[in-house]
């Protein structure tokens, strides 16, 4: 279980972030990790990342960028 997001985790996340070319400023990263977590278009434009609190993280990483793509896809469909 993991209670909080720190640099470690932030870090692996920019990894992801900076090679589909999604820039850090466009991002929130939320310190605090819920169950479930997600992946959500804020209404400013920005991504909202919400980290898995139960399960492992390294599995939950894996799936990010299939997530994002996912919510880019939605975004572009409906602007």
């Amino acid at each position: 279980m993991l209670k909080a997001v720190t640099l470690k985790e932030i870090e692996r996340i920019f990894e992801i972030l900076d090679a589909m070319g999604i820039s850090r400023e466009a991002v929130v990263i939320l310190l605090r990790t819920e169950h479930p977590g997600r992946v959500a278009l804020m209404k400013d434009g920005k991504v909202e990342i919400i980290v898995e609190r139960d399960g492992d993280f390294a599995e939950w990483l894996s799936g990010l960028r299939a997530r994002l793509e996912n919510l880019m896809d939605r975004q572009e469909q409906q602007g």
